[in-house]
């Protein structure tokens, strides 16, 4: 199996733990977290770094993912993809091999692909987003960089996503709704026509 570092030590990092040992194509070497973390354990990985020694890290690893999450706001990990891609990093897609992503997607460099999770015909998807357990991307939908769509969301054919926008738990889209970057939907929400107001998450 291929060596891999992920970049994050909170609840987020125990789902991607969860994908790459169920995928077993990579091997998990360490996690990166804070300066406090280094020297601990998340279901038995140890944090061996954090984000000051990536460059030290890179000599050694060749491919890392992004295990924190999106909220309150994507700017920490959009900051760390940046790093990454300086520091020449591979940031692989990974996908659970419960879920069911069409030969006719397009998932971007460092998307994680959860439980559960249908990715349907020319459906797109851009670098460093999160598809959680159970969601749904049908077809022709379009997801921009840095988006987290959370575990059961519904997002019907012909979507359009932003950049860096969260869809939280449970909510449904009607089809061909395009949406502004940095949009934030709650959990449970039924959107079936747009504008309309960013809401709590």
């Amino acid at each position: 199996m291929k060596p891999l570092l992920l970049i994050g030590c909170g609840g987020h990092s125990r789902s991607l733990i969860e994908l790459v040992e169920s995928a077993g194509i990579w091997k998990i070497q360490g996690l990166v977290g804070l300066p406090q973390q280094v020297g601990t354990c998340v279901l038995n990985h140890p944090v061996i770094g954090c984000d000051a020694d990536l460059a030290e890290l890179r000599k050694r690893f060749h491919a890392a993912l992004l295990a924190i999450g999106q909220l309150p706001d994507p700017t920490p990990r959009k900051r760390l993809a940046n790093q990454l891609d300086k520091l020449g990093f591979h940031c692989p897609v990974l996908v659970s091999p419960h879920a069911v992503v069409s030969r006719h997607a397009r998932l971007g460099q460092g998307c994680t692909v959860g439980h559960g999770v249908i990715v349907n015909a020319a459906a797109e998807v851009g670098d460093h987003c999160i598809l959680n357990s159970r969601a749904l991307i049908e077809h022709d939908v379009q997801i921009g960089d840095h988006c987290h769509i959370s575990t059961g969301v519904i997002l019907n054919g012909g979507v359009r996503i932003g950049s860096g926008s969260f869809i939280g738990s449970g909510a449904i889209l009607r089809e061909g709704l395009d949406l502004p970057n940095h949009t934030v939907i709650g959990a449970g929400k039924r959107i079936m026509g747009w504008p309309v107001r960013n809401q709590d998450a």
